[in-house]
């Protein structure tokens, strides 16, 4: 491999907006998340459903769904 020019890699703690930190190895200094496998609802189970301004009832109505 050529010298030089690779990114020097190093330990970093990743913050997640949950609270939840993360150690691994990165090339950046500060990593910040809005979602981890502590929080996410995939992960979790839990999901939140926001219908946000009728979407749904939007495309229900669009596409004449009887549900």
């Amino acid at each position: 491999m050529k010298e030089g020019i690779h990114p020097q890699v190093e330990a970093v703690t990743v913050y997640c907006a949950c609270g939840n930190e993360i150690k691994t190895f990165s090339s950046r200094s500060d990593i910040r998340a809005s979602l981890c496998s502590q929080c996410h609802p995939f992960y979790t189970g839990a999901n939140k459903f926001v219908d946000t301004a009728g979407r749904i009832d939007k495309f229900k109505k669009k596409y004449n769904v009887k549900a």
